[in-house]
C-alpha cells in the first residue's frame, strides 16, 4: 500500500528520500512525490508525478528540491482517482505538508467543516483534510506543530500514519500512527520516520516502532514519543538486519521469479534450528508454547488472500491429526459476532505483518476469550509479531513481488510444524512424527526437484496466452493449493480463473467446460486419486484441455492431444501441497510474461494491505 519516508538532518535529505521511495515500490503504488522545507528560501518546496518512481527523479532532475527536512510519499488511490493533484504530499497555505498512509473515515465530515471557514481543496484525498486541520490549529489557537497534531489526530476517525513538516517550525518532523505502521529510524546528527525499516536500509539498522496512539516529535539530535493520552514515554529500540542488498534481482529478470527459486534455500531455512534429532522443537513457538499447546482444544485461523489459503490446507492437516480448526477471512471475521469454543488458540497469519484487517482481527480477539494468540509471519518487527502472544517467523527474507511466493510456501511450513506439534498432544506418536518430520527434511529437495520443470511450464504457458478463463481443481488439501494457483494466474495475467473442488465439477462449472477452458490440476499420490482421475475424465468428455501437474507414481490413464502431463517426481503426500504450489507458480509467472503485465506489480494491487 501507500509508502512514507521522512527525513530531518545537517545534509540535503532529498536523495535520501528518493531512495527510500524507490525501496518502497514493492508495495504497489500509482503516484509519487516530495516536498522539502529549503533552508536557502524558508520555503516548502514540493514535486508530484503520476507513475513509478523514476517520473518523480525525472522531475526533479528538472525542478531543484533540495534542503535538511523533507518528507515524501507513494500513494495507492483510495479517496480521488490517481493524478498529480491528488498525489502526496498535501500542503495547507504552504505551511503545512502532510504525507498520509491510511483512510479518514470522517473526512467529508471534517472537510464541510474547515471549508466553511475557508479553506480551498485542490485534491479529492481524505489527507488534505488532516493538513488544513493541523494549519487551522496552529493559526486559530497559536499552537506549536507537535500541539496542532495532536489536536488534529483528536478529531480523526479511522486508520492513519502521517508524516508533517511546517514552515513556520523548521526544526523538526512530527509522526504519527493509529491503525497504519510507522516506525523511527535512529541516526548520529540525524532521524528518518517510514512506514518500513526496509526505505531506510541504507543509512540506518536502529529503530523504533510506534505503537497505536503514538505522537512523535523528531528533531536532528534526538526524538520524544508521547502516547494517545499525550504522556511521553519510551518504546525500544530495535535493530534490522534487512540491508540493501536484499533489493536485488540477482540476475532473474523479475523479482517473483527470484523468489520462487529462493524457495528451497527459504525453506530449509524456516526449519533450521527447529528440529533435533528427528523431533520438532516446541521452544520455536517459545519458552511458553509447550504448556500452553497441551491446553489447546481447537484452532481458529484468521488471514487474508494467500495467508488465507495457507490457512485453509493447514485446516487439513490438523484435522487429520485429530485437532478441530477453523479457517475466516479476517476482513469477514472482525465484523462477524462468533462464538469462541473454550481453549481455543487464535493463530494469525500475515507476510507483512501489518495486514490492516488481520491485525484488527488479532485486536478483537483479545476480546473474545480465546486461550492465547499466535501469529505466523515473516517479519520480526511488524505489529502482528509484537501484539501476538506467540510467533514463529517464516524466515523467507524480503518478499518483494506483489504475488507472494515464497511467503507462502514458509507459511505451510510453519503450519506443517505447528499441526504436529499439536498432533503430539492428541497422541502422534513418536515413530508417526520422526517419519513426518523427515518428510519435511526432503522438502528443500523436492522443490528443487519442482524448479527443474521451469523450462517445460514456460512451453505449457503459451497454450494460455490467448485465452481469458482457467480453471483450476483439486481435492483434499490440494484444493485451497488450486484457489493458490488460480489466484496466481489472475493476480499477474489478468486472466478469470477460479477454484473449484474436483468433486464439485457437477454441480456448475462442468457447464462452463470446452476447448477454450483451460483445466489445471494437481495429482499427488494421495487417497482421493482416483476420485479426482474420475473428475477429470468427465472434462475431457466434455472437450477440456487438461494440464496437470502428477506424482512420478501416478498413472493418470489419460493421453492425447488434449491433454498435458508433467512428473514432479514421487513427493511425499505430507508435504505435497507445498510442493505442488511451485509449478503453479511457475505457470502464472510464465502466463504473464506472455501477456506482457508488470510482474512484480501488477495494476491496482499492493503487496502490503494496510487500510481496510
Amino acid at each position: 500500500m501507500c509508502g512514507i519516508v521522512g527525513a530531518i538532518a545537517e545534509r540535503n535529505v532529498t536523495p535520501i528520500l528518493l531512495e527510500g521511495l524507490r525501496r518502497l515500490e514493492y508495495r504497489g503504488y500509482d503516484s509519487a512525490g516530495i516536498v522539502t522545507l529549503d533552508s536557502r528560501d524558508d520555503q516548502l518546496h514540493r514535486v508530484r508525478a503520476v507513475g513509478k518512481v523514476q517520473a518523480l527523479a525525472e522531475r526533479l532532475q528538472q525542478e531543484a528540491v533540495r534542503g535538511p527536512v523533507g518528507i515524501a510519499h507513494t500513494r495507492w488511490a483510495t479517496h480521488g482517482e490517481p493524478c498529480e493533484r491528488n498525489a502526496h504530499p498535501h500542503l495547507s497555505n504552504n505551511s503545512v505538508a502532510v504525507v498520509h498512509n491510511g483512510i479518514i473515515e470522517n473526512y467529508q465530515e471534517l472537510k464541510t467543516k474547515l471549508g466553511a471557514a475557508g479553506y480551498r481543496f485542490e485534491s479529492d484525498t481524505d489527507t488534505e483534510v488532516v493538513a488544513h486541520l493541523i494549519d487551522q490549529h496552529s493559526r486559530k489557537n497559536g499552537a506549536d506543530l507537535l500541539s496542532s497534531v495532536r489536536a488534529t489526530v483528536a478529531q480523526l476517525t479511522g486508520a492513519y500514519s502521517l508524516g508533517v513538516l511546517c514552515r513556520e517550525d523548521p526544526e523538526r518532523l512530527i509522526a504519527a500512527r493509529a491503525g497504519s505502521p510507522l516506525v523511527l529510524g535512529i541516526g548520529i546528527g540525524e532521524h528518518f520516520i517510514a512506514s518500513d525499516v526496509f526505505a531506510l536500509a541504507p543509512v540506518t539498522q536502529s529503530f523504533v516502532f510506534l505503537e497505536e496512539g503514538d505522537v512523535a516529535e523528531v528533531r536532528r539530535e534526538g526524538f520524544r514519543i508521547y502516547d494517545r493520552d499525550g504522556q511521553a514515554v519510551e518504546r525500544p529500540l530495535s535493530y534490522s538486519g534487512q540491508m540493501g542488498s536484499a533489493a536485488g534481482k540477482s540476475g532473474y529478470r523479475h523479482f517473483m521469479l527470484k523468489e520462487i527459486f529462493e524457495q528451497p534455500g527459504v525453506v530449509a531455512e524456516t526449519l533450521e534450528g527447529r528440529i533435533h534429532q528427528g523431533r520438532l522443537l516446541e521452544d520455536s513457538f517459545g519458552p511458553e508454547a509447550g504448556p500452553l499447546f497441551e491446553r489447546v482444544q481447537g484452532v481458529h485461523i484468521v488471514a487474508c488472500g494467500t495467508s488465507y489459503h495457507a490457512g485453509l490446507v493447514a485446516r487439513y492437516w490438523l484435522e487429520h491429526l485429530g485437532i478441530p480448526c477453523t479457517v475466516e477471512v479476517a476482513s469477514e471475521y472482525r465484523y462477524r459476532q462468533g462464538v469462541t469454543p473454550p481453549d481455543t488458540l487464535f493463530v494469525s497469519i500475515s507476510q507483512s505483518g501489518e495486514t490492516a484487517d488481520t491485525l484488527a482481527a488479532l485486536r478483537a480477539a483479545k476480546e473474545r476469550g480465546y486461550l492465547s494468540t499466535l501469529t505466523i509471519c515473516n517479519v520480526a518487527e511488524s505489529s502482528l509479531v509484537r501484539e501476538s502472544a506467540l510467533a514463529l517467523l517464516t524466515r523467507a527474507g524480503r518478499e518483494i513481488g506483489v504475488a507472494s511466493t515464497k511467503a507462502f510456501t514458509t507459511q505451510l511450513v510453519a503450519l506443517r510444524l505447528l499441526s504436529l506439534l499439536l498432533g503430539r498432544q492428541r497422541g502422534l506418536s513418536e515413530s508417526a512424527e520422526a517419519a513426518l518430520v523427515r518428510d519435511l527434511e526432503l522438502l528443500p529437495r523436492a522443490l528443487e526437484k519442482a524448479l527443474e520443470l521451469n523450462d517445460a511450464i514456460e512451453k505449457l504457458a503459451e497454450f494460455f496466452a490467448e485465452k481469458h478463463h482457467a480453471l483450476f481443481l483439486g481435492r483434499g488439501p490440494q484444493y485451497p493449493v488450486g484457489m493458490e494457483g488460480a489466484l496466481k494466474l489472475k493476480e499477474i495475467s489478468y486472466i478469470h480463473a477460479e477454484a473449484y473442488p474436483a468433486g464439485e465439477l457437477k454441480h456448475g462449472p462442468l457447464a462452463l467446460v470446452d476447448a477454450d477452458m483451460p483445466v489445471v490440476c494437481v495429482l499427488p499420490k494421495d487417497g482421493l486419486l482416483e476420485k479426482v482421475l474420475s473428475n477429470l475424465q468427465e472434462v475431457r468428455a466434455r472437450g477440456g484441455e487438461l494440464f496437470l501437474f502428477a506424482d512420478s507414481e501416478v498413472d493418470t490413464h489419460l493421453s492425447g492431444v488434449s491433454t498435458h502431463v508433467l512428473s514432479l517426481g514421487a513427493v511425499p503426500e505430507s508435504i505435497a501441497p507445498i510442493v505442488f504450489t511451485v509449478p503453479l507458480q511457475l505457470l502464472a509467472y510464465h502466463v504473464a510474461i506472455l501477456k506482457g503485465t508488470d510482474v512484480d506489480q501488477p495494476r491496482n494491487l499492493a503487496k502490503s494491505v494496510t487500510v481496510e
